[in-house]
Protein backbone atom coordinates (compact mmCIF):
# COMPACT_ATOMS: atom_id res chain seq x y z
CA UNK A 1 0.00 0.00 0.00
CA UNK A 2 1.54 3.23 -1.13
CA UNK A 3 1.24 5.68 1.85
CA UNK A 4 3.00 9.25 0.89
CA UNK A 5 2.98 12.18 3.50
CA UNK A 6 4.64 15.19 3.19
CA UNK A 7 5.94 16.63 6.74
CA UNK A 8 6.47 20.45 7.63
CA UNK A 9 8.84 21.62 9.75
CA UNK A 10 6.61 23.58 12.50
CA UNK A 11 4.91 20.29 13.88
CA UNK A 12 4.15 19.78 17.30
CA UNK A 13 5.14 16.73 19.15
CA UNK A 14 1.40 15.25 19.25
CA UNK A 15 1.04 15.62 15.69
CA UNK A 16 4.42 13.54 15.58
CA UNK A 17 3.41 10.82 17.69
CA UNK A 18 0.24 10.40 15.90
CA UNK A 19 2.10 9.94 12.60
CA UNK A 20 3.83 7.86 14.47
CA UNK A 21 1.12 5.45 15.97
CA UNK A 22 0.04 5.57 12.02
CA UNK A 23 3.02 4.83 10.84
CA UNK A 24 3.70 1.56 13.02
CA UNK A 25 0.07 0.20 12.64
CA UNK A 26 0.44 0.71 8.80
CA UNK A 27 4.27 -1.13 8.65
CA UNK A 28 2.64 -4.47 9.24
CA UNK A 29 1.28 -4.52 5.72
CA UNK A 30 1.97 -6.34 2.91
CA UNK A 31 4.21 -3.57 0.82
CA UNK A 32 4.16 -0.25 2.36
CA UNK A 33 5.98 3.05 1.00
CA UNK A 34 6.15 6.18 2.78
CA UNK A 35 7.82 8.88 1.21
CA UNK A 36 8.08 13.03 1.60
CA UNK A 37 10.28 16.01 2.86
CA UNK A 38 10.63 14.83 6.74
CA UNK A 39 12.87 17.86 7.66
CA UNK A 40 15.40 16.34 9.68
CA UNK A 41 18.42 17.86 8.82
CA UNK A 42 20.25 16.56 12.10
CA UNK A 43 19.82 12.72 11.23
CA UNK A 44 23.00 11.19 9.62
CA UNK A 45 21.86 8.34 7.97
CA UNK A 46 25.20 6.50 7.72
CA UNK A 47 25.92 6.29 11.89
CA UNK A 48 22.09 6.42 12.00
CA UNK A 49 22.28 9.50 14.70
CA UNK A 50 20.23 11.95 15.32
CA UNK A 51 21.70 15.44 17.33
CA UNK A 52 17.72 16.61 18.10
CA UNK A 53 15.32 14.70 20.35
CA UNK A 54 12.53 15.18 17.89
CA UNK A 55 15.22 13.63 15.38
CA UNK A 56 16.18 10.66 17.47
CA UNK A 57 12.01 9.91 18.18
CA UNK A 58 12.01 9.90 13.98
CA UNK A 59 14.76 7.52 13.61
CA UNK A 60 13.29 5.57 16.47
CA UNK A 61 10.26 4.67 14.53
CA UNK A 62 11.59 4.33 11.21
CA UNK A 63 14.53 2.05 12.54
CA UNK A 64 11.47 0.09 13.90
CA UNK A 65 9.00 -0.07 11.37
CA UNK A 66 11.36 0.29 7.75
CA UNK A 67 14.49 -1.90 7.36
CA UNK A 68 14.98 0.17 4.06
CA UNK A 69 15.67 4.07 3.89
CA UNK A 70 15.99 3.98 -0.63
CA UNK A 71 17.72 7.60 -0.53
CA UNK A 72 21.76 7.96 -0.48
CA UNK A 73 22.60 11.49 -1.19
CA UNK A 74 21.58 14.88 0.02
CA UNK A 75 18.18 16.19 -1.64
CA UNK A 76 18.90 19.85 -0.13
CA UNK A 77 22.00 22.06 0.97
CA UNK A 78 23.81 18.56 1.80
CA UNK A 79 21.36 17.47 3.73
CA UNK A 80 18.93 14.05 3.03
CA UNK A 81 15.33 15.72 3.99
CA UNK A 82 13.59 14.03 1.04
CA UNK A 83 13.20 9.97 2.04
CA UNK A 84 11.33 7.00 0.87
CA UNK A 85 11.44 4.40 3.01
CA UNK A 86 9.75 0.90 2.45
CA UNK A 87 9.13 -2.41 4.49
CA UNK A 88 10.20 -4.65 1.75
CA UNK A 89 13.31 -5.46 -0.21
CA UNK A 90 12.73 -5.08 -3.68
CA UNK A 91 9.83 -2.52 -3.58
CA UNK A 92 11.53 0.62 -4.96
CA UNK A 93 14.19 0.61 -7.15
CA UNK A 94 16.05 2.90 -10.06
CA UNK A 95 16.52 5.48 -7.64
CA UNK A 96 17.95 8.74 -8.71
CA UNK A 97 17.96 12.37 -8.02
CA UNK A 98 17.27 14.68 -11.28
CA UNK A 99 17.45 18.44 -9.94
CA UNK A 100 15.29 20.85 -9.00
CA UNK A 101 11.74 21.85 -10.14
CA UNK A 102 11.14 25.50 -10.61
CA UNK A 103 12.28 27.41 -7.78
CA UNK A 104 12.38 24.66 -5.12
CA UNK A 105 15.49 24.46 -3.43
CA UNK A 106 15.03 19.92 -2.80
CA UNK A 107 15.96 17.95 -5.60
CA UNK A 108 13.56 15.87 -7.44
CA UNK A 109 13.51 12.18 -6.61
CA UNK A 110 12.37 9.94 -9.14
CA UNK A 111 11.83 6.07 -8.76
CA UNK A 112 10.10 3.16 -10.01
CA UNK A 113 7.68 1.23 -7.85
CA UNK A 114 8.63 -2.56 -8.07
CA UNK A 115 6.20 -5.60 -7.85
CA UNK A 116 6.61 -6.55 -4.25
CA UNK A 117 5.03 -9.48 -3.80
CA UNK A 118 3.61 -11.86 -6.72
CA UNK A 119 -0.27 -11.76 -7.24
CA UNK A 120 -1.98 -14.33 -5.46
CA UNK A 121 -4.08 -16.24 -8.05
CA UNK A 122 -7.53 -17.03 -7.30
CA UNK A 123 -8.54 -20.27 -6.23
CA UNK A 124 -12.11 -19.55 -6.37
CA UNK A 125 -13.96 -21.08 -9.43
CA UNK A 126 -17.61 -21.08 -10.93
CA UNK A 127 -19.65 -22.47 -13.26
CA UNK A 128 -19.22 -20.89 -16.94
CA UNK A 129 -22.54 -21.14 -18.13
CA UNK A 130 -21.48 -19.11 -21.53
CA UNK A 131 -20.20 -22.41 -22.28
CA UNK A 132 -22.59 -25.24 -20.75
CA UNK A 133 -24.28 -27.45 -23.06
CA UNK A 134 -27.80 -27.35 -21.74
CA UNK A 135 -29.78 -29.41 -24.21
CA UNK A 136 -27.62 -32.49 -22.94
CA UNK A 137 -28.24 -31.04 -19.47
CA UNK A 138 -32.01 -31.42 -19.71
CA UNK A 139 -31.83 -34.93 -21.72
CA UNK A 140 -29.98 -36.41 -18.61
CA UNK A 141 -32.21 -34.23 -16.24
CA UNK A 142 -35.38 -35.97 -18.39
CA UNK A 143 -34.12 -39.25 -18.01
CA UNK A 144 -34.74 -39.40 -13.96
CA UNK A 145 -37.11 -41.33 -13.23
CA UNK A 146 -38.57 -38.86 -10.85
CA UNK A 147 -41.97 -40.40 -10.19
CA UNK A 148 -40.02 -43.14 -8.35
CA UNK A 149 -37.48 -40.96 -7.07
CA UNK A 150 -39.74 -38.22 -5.27
CA UNK A 151 -42.67 -40.76 -4.02
CA UNK A 152 -44.12 -40.64 -0.47
CA UNK A 153 -40.62 -37.97 0.26
CA UNK A 154 -41.52 -34.45 2.09
CA UNK A 155 -40.25 -31.45 0.71
CA UNK A 156 -36.85 -31.13 2.20
CA UNK A 157 -36.50 -34.59 1.20
CA UNK A 158 -37.14 -33.90 -2.52
CA UNK A 159 -35.10 -30.82 -2.39
CA UNK A 160 -32.01 -32.89 -1.66
CA UNK A 161 -32.32 -35.60 -4.28
CA UNK A 162 -33.20 -32.97 -7.13
CA UNK A 163 -29.80 -30.87 -5.90
CA UNK A 164 -28.18 -34.22 -5.96
CA UNK A 165 -29.06 -35.44 -9.07
CA UNK A 166 -28.86 -31.31 -10.51
CA UNK A 167 -24.97 -31.39 -9.10
CA UNK A 168 -24.09 -34.89 -10.57
CA UNK A 169 -25.55 -34.08 -13.94
CA UNK A 170 -23.49 -30.26 -13.98
CA UNK A 171 -20.36 -31.55 -13.67
CA UNK A 172 -19.93 -33.14 -17.50
CA UNK A 173 -22.35 -30.57 -18.84
CA UNK A 174 -21.09 -26.99 -17.08
CA UNK A 175 -17.32 -26.51 -17.03
CA UNK A 176 -16.11 -24.35 -14.31
CA UNK A 177 -13.34 -21.60 -14.75
CA UNK A 178 -11.34 -19.90 -12.53
CA UNK A 179 -11.98 -16.71 -11.57
CA UNK A 180 -8.97 -13.74 -11.72
CA UNK A 181 -9.00 -10.03 -11.65
CA UNK A 182 -11.21 -7.51 -11.00
CA UNK A 183 -14.01 -10.09 -11.90
CA UNK A 184 -13.38 -12.34 -8.59
CA UNK A 185 -15.78 -9.69 -6.55
CA UNK A 186 -18.88 -9.81 -9.52
CA UNK A 187 -21.03 -12.64 -9.48
CA UNK A 188 -21.22 -14.81 -12.56
CA UNK A 189 -24.36 -13.81 -13.57
CA UNK A 190 -23.62 -10.43 -13.84
CA UNK A 191 -21.74 -9.90 -16.98
CA UNK A 192 -20.24 -6.80 -19.25
CA UNK A 193 -24.05 -6.74 -20.42
CA UNK A 194 -26.20 -7.19 -17.75
CA UNK A 195 -24.15 -3.71 -15.94
CA UNK A 196 -24.36 -1.86 -19.59
CA UNK A 197 -28.32 -2.44 -19.45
Amino acid sequence: MPLCKHMQSDQENRVDEVLYRQVSAASHLQALLLMGDFNHPDICWRDNTAGHRQSRRFLECIDDNFPLQEIEEPTRRGAMLDLVLSNKEGLVGNVKLKGSLGCSDHEMVEFEILRATRRAHSKLTTLDFRTADFDLLRDVLDRVPWDNALEGRGAQEIWLIFKDHLLQAQKPYIPTKRKSGKNTRRSAWMTKEFIDV
